[in-house]
């Protein structure tokens, strides 16, 4: 069973002159590892919405984990939540809370936060290079710090499904190594990654299935 399915997907905005998604479909098996490829503006960050439960299809069927996405109320949405780590463009950390604490949220959410996981928090902390800004608050931190929060943040709880939206795009080349090196460990631990992109370099240098989004939005090609 597929653990992501997309059938003929289709999702326009309100007063869209158009569908920002048309007729998608693709299926991703648990333990992939994907790009999904493209110019900005063709949907890659509408697909994610989607992925997240954020939004759902005007057309078409989504499946998630075997369930369609239609028939979810709120409690199974926030269950099929918790088995996602997720990273969007806009970070969506909490402004009230730490460093720290935005990254140790989903552990907290399952439970107390043993000192194993903190071990881990930190490490991956470390990992992202931000183990001198345990206390800081989002406010404080420059933009490529915060998309590092939000990347560790998603990876901490070792997800069923990672979906990172343009992962690399506020940080340098050397780090942007470090995070990609950060998702391919997480997927060769079982985790199925789902990159968005419009950086062909990075989908050269990590030799990954790539879909690629045409100007219109349709599916043009996997690779």
């Amino acid at each position: 069973m597929s653990m992501v399915e997309f059938s003929n997907v289709r999702f326009a905005y309100p007063k869209a002159l158009g569908p920002t998604v048309n007729n998608f479909t693709l299926h991703l098996q648990p333990g992939s590892f994907h790009f999904i490829c493209g110019p900005s503006g063709v949907g890659k960050t509408t697909l994610f919405k989607m992925l997240h439960l954020d939004l759902l299809p005007t057309q078409g069927t989504l499946r998630l984990f075997g369930h369609d996405a239609a028939s979810l109320n709120r409690e199974q949405i926030a269950q099929i939540r918790r088995r996602m780590g997720i990273v969007f463009q806009d970070f969506r950390l909490l402004n009230t809370l730490s460093v720290w604490e935005n990254v140790c949220l989903p552990l907290a959410l399952q439970g107390a936060v043993t000192p194993a996981q903190e071990k881990s928090v930190r490490e991956i902390l470390d990992w992202v290079g931000l183990s001198h800004r345990l206390e800081a608050s989002p406010e404080q931190l420059s933009g490529g710090e915060k998309q590092r929060v939000a990347i560790a943040r998603a990876v901490v709880n070792r997800p069923k499904l990672l979906i990172a939206d343009e992962p690399t795009g506020n940080v340098d080349d050397a780090m942007g190594k470090r995070i990609m090196h950060l998702l391919t460990e997480l997927h060769k631990h079982g985790t199925t990654v789902v990159v968005a992109t419009h950086s062909q370099d990075l989908v050269r240098a990590f030799n990954f299935p790539c879909v690629l989004l045409n100007a219109s939005n349709k599916l043009a090609a996997a690779a």
